[in-house]
């Protein structure tokens, strides 16, 4: 009987490999929109698709990233300075899109573009820590998405949203996971409410990346000037050894954990743009399969006690 189970499910992820071959026709004659080019996943996608053929439209947050990204790119990409922190500079974006595409449509836009500080305990922030990362990570992204959507539709295309596996487990406090958890409230909306029209709503959900979102040094310089404005009770409560045991682990396992191969995220990203049968939900990188994942399929008292067992404690 096992050997049967066995046989099923390696012919289920024979068929799956198969079927998501396919790539769709025509790249040439497809724009795709991405944000956050700067750097890191939207830096590398933007050069990855200039390189199979499609109109790439980067949106940068620089004139340095968009000097750079044209210097290593063909004539097809277009760079456009592209704040989406700002409605206004995300509407003129979305103006100069249409412009470009005229009755073609936009083939896909890919909401790359977030942010990952300030990060730290809840009870060391405030409401206004929380607000400007939701504005980039959240708002930005259903403003993006909401700009460019009768264009999508038009096409008959795909709306690709960069989450992450921390939209569906919160292993730490801060506005981060709220906003990914928001996204992903967002991509299950959209896809269900464009599916009759024939447009793919796909979530990339990665895990641990060596990127400026994962650098150590800002992450902790980040927890230095969050603990410097607490009161003494706060401080008192947590220890005052509290942020050397931080920074202890932010230098050790922390850095074990991040996977430098970019490309795992770049990859799913491409895939979900190009396939004829992307697939709805992507989880880049080993931690967000094997960990992250599954650890979030568990029942809440269980993965509280696997992540309390590994968290930097406050004082007893």
């Amino acid at each position: 009987m096992f050997f049967y189970i066995l046989g099923g499910v390696a012919l289920l992820f024979l068929f799956r490999w198969f079927r998501e071959r396919k790539r769709v026709p025509d790249p040439s004659m497809k724009y795709v929109y991405i944000t956050g080019c700067d750097t890191g996943f939207g830096n590398l996608l933007a050069k990855h698709m200039d390189q199979l053929g499609f109109r790439v439209i980067a949106g940068c947050f620089t004139e340095k990233g968009e000097d750079e990204l044209r210097k290593a790119t063909s004539d097809r990409l277009t760079t456009l300075a592209l704040d989406v922190g700002n409605v206004d500079s995300i509407n003129k974006v979305a103006d100069s899109i249409k412009a470009k595409v005229g009755e073609k449509g936009l083939w896909a836009v890919v909401n790359n573009a977030g942010i990952s500080l300030p990060s730290g305990p809840c009870d060391w922030l405030t409401i206004n820590d929380y607000k400007p990362m939701l504005e980039v990570n959240l708002c930005g992204v259903i403003a993006v998405t909401l700009s460019v959507l009768p264009l999508i539709k038009k096409a008959k295309g795909r709306v690709v949203n960069v989450a992450s596996v921390f939209g569906r487990i919160s292993p730490f406090g801060g506005p981060y996971c709220v906003s990914k958890y928001g996204v992903e409230g967002f991509n299950d909306s959209l896809r269900r409410n464009m599916a009759p029209f024939g447009v793919k709503v796909l979530c990339i959900e990665p895990g641990f990346f060596k990127t400026s979102v994962t650098d150590s040094s800002m992450i902790e310089q980040n927890l230095h000037t969050l603990w410097e404005r607490l009161s003494q009770d706060v401080k008192d409560d947590y220890g005052s050894d509290y942020m050397k045991r931080v920074g202890a682990m932010l230098n050790t396992r922390f850095l074990k954990m991040l996977d430098s191969d970019l490309m795992k995220v770049v990859s799913s990203m491409e895939h979900a743009v190009t396939a004829v049968h992307p697939r709805t939900r992507y989880s880049p990188g080993w931690d967000a399969k094997f960990f992250w994942l599954p650890l979030s399929y568990m029942p809440t008292f269980f993965a509280d006690f696997l992540l309390a067992k590994d968290a930097v404690k406050p004082k007893a």
